[in-house]
């Protein structure tokens, strides 16, 4: 189903327990978080948005191996202060939760998830990041229809896997994920890659999305501890929250590193503090 579709959804795959301690985990790590105000990111995904904000900012370009917080728009002063409660403020905590913070290392290497990596094949699986998404109460932030794969390149393509966690139920009314079955097989139409030095920002797109038919998409709503496998080509996206309940997310990928090569123009890059783990412990 998982190749056929280019994602699998495996309902309760995690106990209610192990999703409330991510959740009380990123509570305590949101209440902890003291950002500089220079750091203070919108994250988007509207290409426009993304070279303006995460390419101009070396925070976003040097959190692969960090813990690093990005906000909603309009959450902000000018001056960088909160306008709302912190705990609100947030779209994203990324990208390295699976390595240094034991509750998502632990669920991130847990055995059921090492297993499913072996029933799909995957030899020499290595974790290149992770996310904490908010996805808060009336959301202005719809994420566009993408492939994963855009900004996580591999030679060759279909290396890259997603794993999709509900920490709370997904619904159509508070964004859950919606995907084109089967646009895997197609390739990829454009990539983010890492600008050459001295442009205005420092990541740049090749290439462009086309226009997709908002008929083929078909919603995958799914309830809490359940997982979405997600094919680092397949075609999806998730529409503004328009409900009054949060829809939080714990989503880490995975590649198979045995015989891939790891593109050098990805924003993302291992680091000699922090190379990609071995998904296999």
């Amino acid at each position: 189903q998982f190749h056929e579709d280019g994602f699998l959804v495996l309902e309760r795959f995690f106990s209610a327990e192990e999703c409330d301690s991510m959740r009380s985990q990123m509570r305590r790590i949101v209440a902890e978080m003291e950002v500089p105000p220079h750091c203070r990111t919108a994250f988007s995904t509207r290409e426009e948005e993304q070279l303006q904000a995460q390419g101009s900012s070396d925070y976003f370009l040097t959190s692969g191996d960090k813990i690093r917080f990005f906000f909603e728009k309009g959450v902000l002063d000018e001056k960088g202060n909160f306008l709302i409660p912190k705990e609100k403020s947030l779209s994203k905590v990324g990208h390295a939760l699976h390595a240094y913070d034991p509750v998502f290392k632990q669920i991130t290497h847990s055995p059921k998830v090492q297993e499913l990596g072996r029933k799909l094949g995957l030899e020499r699986p290595v974790v290149v990041q992770s996310m904490y998404i908010f996805k808060t109460p009336m959301t202005l932030l719809a994420v566009t229809p993408h492939q994963d794969a855009t900004f996580l390149h591999t030679e060759p393509l279909g290396r890259v896997l997603g794993f999709w966690i509900a920490l709370e139920d997904a619904t159509q009314e508070n964004g859950c994920l919606w995907f084109i079955p089967g646009s895997h097989t197609n390739g990829i139409a454009r990539r983010m890659v890492r600008a050459a030095s001295g442009a205005s920002t420092c990541v740049e797109f090749v290439g462009s999305e086309p226009a997709y038919d908002d008929k083929q998409f078909i919603p995958l709503p799914i309830s809490k501890g359940g997982l979405i496998l997600i094919h680092g080509e397949v075609v999806h996206k998730s529409e503004l929250n328009s409900s009054e309940s949060s829809r939080h997310v714990f989503t880490f990928h995975v590649m198979e590193a045995k015989g891939t090569t790891w593109s050098k123009e990805n924003w993302l890059q291992p680091t000699p503090e922090l190379p990609f783990p071995s998904l296999y412990t």
